[in-house]
């Protein structure tokens, strides 16, 4: 009975470590726990320091914000993502993430939206101007 015993045990041992070796190799779940431990503040991820430009294909308010990048060669000047949502249910999710972190209810949030590594911006004139300032300190 005892042997018994000790061969479930370390059955299960190996079931319940061969289940986590495989969801750790799993790409999807390291983001999902990458997420959730820096969502916690377990982690401080550097990725969250950079600038990222959150658009929607079709939004013309985020249309004004991508023509103003291309009359001025921003791309070449700054350093900064650009991340379309409306087709992209991960990159809505790390809007609605950055949203949260500056207090800014995400059932109302729209695009453009500029995360700056810190704080929040809506709108096309204030990440036009955010960007103004960006390249005139330069």
């Amino acid at each position: 009975m005892v042997n018994k015993l000790r061969i479930l045990i370390i059955l299960f041992i190996f079931i319940v470590s061969g289940t986590i070796f495989i969801l750790i190799k799993d790409k999807n779940w390291q983001e999902f726990f990458k997420q959730n431990a820096s969502e916690s503040g377990q982690i401080a991820d550097s990725a969250d320091q950079q600038i990222i430009f959150f658009y929607g294909k079709g939004c013309p308010h985020c249309a004004l914000v991508e023509d103003f990048f291309k009359e001025n060669k921003i791309e070449e000047k700054i350093k900064f993502e650009k991340k379309e949502v409306y087709n992209n249910k991960n990159n809505f999710n790390e809007l609605s993430v950055k949203a949260e972190a500056c207090g800014l209810p995400v059932d109302s949030i729209g695009v453009p939206f500029l995360w700056d590594g810190e704080k929040c911006l809506i709108g096309d004139k204030d990440i036009i101007d955010f960007f103004r300032r960006q390249i005139n300190s330069k």
